[in-house]
């Protein structure tokens, strides 16, 4: 099994920035996939970003230009940085992560972006 930890979520003003992290149980590299999936109130949870054991990373057009997922070997952490917020971006984000065939999910940090 894996165990995700999320941080990061809170309160910005539009235009703003905020940067969630995931740090999973085992080695990123023990894990197929990574992302962030984000579910807004009243709508179906939506895949924001993910990054591939090898690195390679795909987006929502929706966040495409803002977002930057990454992460960082040593740190044993994937990110999510997201610039440029917009209210539309309000929404529980949670980490995932799909290994071997089975999916995890983190807790779910709270993104709310208004002034």
């Amino acid at each position: 099994q894996v165990q995700l930890v999320e941080s990061g979520g809170g309160l910005v003003q539009p235009g703003g920035s905020l940067k969630l992290s995931c740090a999973p149980s085992k080695s990123i590299f023990s894990i197929n996939d990574m992302g962030w999936y984000r579910q807004a109130p009243g709508k179906e949870r939506e895949l924001v970003a993910g990054i591939t054991r090898g690195g390679s990373t795909n987006y929502a057009d929706s966040v495409k230009g803002r977002f930057t997922i990454s992460r960082d070997i040593a740190k044993n952490t994937v990110y999510l940085q997201m610039n440029s917020l917009k209210p539309e971006d309000t929404a529980v984000y949670s980490c995932h992560a799909n290994e071997r065939g089975s999916a995890y999910w983190g807790q779910g940090t709270r993104v709310t972006v208004s002034s």
